[in-house]
């Protein structure tokens, strides 16, 4: 009897413990839900113990139809490793080579092709240009465009860097491991997905997206605006083809985590190849890295509505997939939060963290420029009694204190900590975002110019003015409007806040809220023609509509 006794003690200790973490994982995301970041669906699971499985929000906003466990999802580049191990099971059947020269499947490839190899693709080191960031895609998003002529658009441009030099990311080269896909097979790259992957593993929520077909329980795409989510844009589902094209549920997606990681879909060498590092953390379709000390295994997708996150620590089997439809960054902050709590850790977010006050002469100690990265400094200054942070082409953001090195955002889910040396000198500062560490050494303690101290405004007549109000096409569905308000020039990109922009010429002007320019194009007769956008990478011209 004691013996029964002990045991239904421990079961009732065990089921306390499993519902206080479910708790405290829905709390996690119900936290973005509240600040109308995220809607979608979530999943978190230890070996086949589901922790958390839960739609949030609307599959639909015009029916009020909410997202369950079973709704569809856009996957983005989660398609990326569905795309890898096709090719590894290619491999396996003799029918390809990782090292092979993509000149092997495509006899006429550009000569500058010649020393890209299958390799190079899987791990975006090819140098092929991204074709997602060429001026014209906005022109192509809303065709149909089969592989060939997605790969037509990129396969006269000069490579970025010689094959293998370098990483970086492109959707081009899994547009070409789609196209090898089905030089091979002999089939679509759909038809070679569902008959190798998803129907062996009896996924039967998951498949290439349709723009004409009926899919039930499938998820409507929105974009944030200042009045609230708004319907996606159109994309022409040819157009991601094997970068992105797929779609999935939560469920469907830990049957893939635990087959492919239980050695059910490729052999044990060639998951060991999808999973190794090459450049950059990234592996083939994935990216792996250590995470407050333990091994992670994720991608995340991006496309018109959709925003995911898939993670795998394969210490202790845990799954996180995270299906947003509604765009913005919450997936990836919140995987890595909802791992954290499943490993036992105290997390906070923003609403939840605790501000304190310091002196302004502890918070001048951190003013500076802090290199993140080559051409990209974050900037810290001290407004008033009030610590901003700035990184190189995006706004300024105040920081709060909750301890004397720790700060935090409010506007995203993001901290801040600096360090010092044993004399007390700040040396640098750590960002934490996304589950991820990036330290950015301090360069001055004198942060770089404001955009006001950069760029001198001067006055110009309204009748000027007058001659730019209009809308300027960044790409499809994405515009920038341009109006006047009295004497005020006032600019606003889809999805965003009107913010006023100042003129320091009859053609230049320049925003304060943010770190970029417009400059206002014309014809021969003095016409807007279009405007020239400046911010960080970003140099377009945008076309007047």
């Amino acid at each position: 009897m004691q013996t029964i006794l002990r045991a239904l003690v421990v079961l009732l200790v065990a089921t306390s413990s499993f519902a206080q973490e479910a708790a405290r994982l829905d709390q996690v995301v119900q936290t973005y839900v509240d600040n109308k970041t995220f809607m979608g669906s979530v999943l978190v699971a230890r070996g086949a113990d589901v922790l958390l499985s839960k739609g949030y929000g609307s599959a639909n906003l015009e029916w009020n139809i909410p997202n369950t466990p079973s709704t569809k999802f856009r996957l983005g580049s989660i398609t990326k490793q569905f795309t890898a191990a096709s090719i590894l099971l290619l491999a396996e059947r003799g029918k390809l080579k990782l090292d092979d020269p993509l000149k092997q499947y495509m006899v006429d490839a550009p000569a500058a092709w010649d020393r890209i190899t299958i390799f190079n693709l899987l791990t975006h080191t090819s140098g092929i240009p991204n074709f997602t960031a060429l001026p014209q895609y906005k022109a192509l998003q809303v065709t149909n465009m089969p592989a060939l002529k997605t790969i037509a658009e990129v396969r006269d441009k000069a490579l970025d860097f010689f094959p293998g030099e370098k990483m970086s990311y492109s959707n081009s080269g899994y547009i070409v491991l789609g196209y090898v896909i089905e030089k091979i097979s002999g089939g679509s790259y759909e038809k070679f997905v569902q008959d190798n992957i998803f129907t062996p593993l009896a996924m039967k929520d998951s498949g290439y997206d349709s723009n004409t077909a009926i899919i039930p329980r499938r998820a409507s795409g929105y974009v944030p605006s200042p009045k609230g989510p708004v319907n996606a844009g159109y994309i022409d589902m040819s157009v991601p083809h094997a970068a992105g094209a797929l779609y999935s549920t939560t469920e469907d997606l830990l049957r893939w985590e635990q087959a492919l990681f239980a050695g059910k879909v490729v052999s044990a060498e060639s998951l060991e190849k999808m999973t190794t590092p090459f450049k950059n953390n990234y592996a083939l379709g994935l990216t792996v890295q250590t995470t407050e000390g333990r091994k992670v295994i994720q991608h995340g997708g991006g496309i018109d509505g959709f925003n995911t996150f898939l993670s795998y620590y394969p210490t202790d089997k845990l799954t996180v997939a995270v299906l947003a439809n509604i765009n913005g960054p919450a997936p990836g902050a919140m995987a890595a939060k909802l791992a954290a709590v499943a490993h036992g850790e105290t997390v906070q977010s923003p609403s939840e963290r605790k501000e304190i006050a310091l002196p302004a002469e502890t918070l001048a100690k951190y003013v500076g420029s802090y290199e993140l990265a080559p051409g990209m400094t974050l900037a810290i200054r001290l407004d008033g009694n009030q610590l901003k942070a700035q990184l190189t082409g995006q706004g300024q953001l105040p920081i709060f204190p909750e301890s004397e090195t720790k700060f935090f955002l409010k506007i995203v889910d993001a901290q801040l900590e600096f360090g010092r040396d044993e004399a007390g000198a700040v040396t640098d500062v750590v960002l934490h975002q996304n589950g991820i560490d990036q330290k950015a050494m301090r360069t001055s303690s004198t942060p770089p110019p404001t955009p006001e101290q950069r760029h001198k405004e001067i006055a110009v007549p309204v009748g000027t003015l007058s001659k730019y109000p209009g809308t300027y096409e960044m790409r499809a569905n994405v515009v920038l409007t341009v109006t006047l308000d009295g004497d005020r020039l006032m600019a606003q990109l889809t999805g965003q806040p009107k913010f006023q922009i100042f003129p320091e010429s009859d053609t230049l002007f320049f925003y304060k809220i943010v770190d970029a320019t417009l400059e206002f194009q014309k014809d021969g007769s003095g016409a807007t023609t279009g405007v020239r956008l400046k911010q960080g990478p970003i140099d377009q011209v945008l076309p007047k509509k």
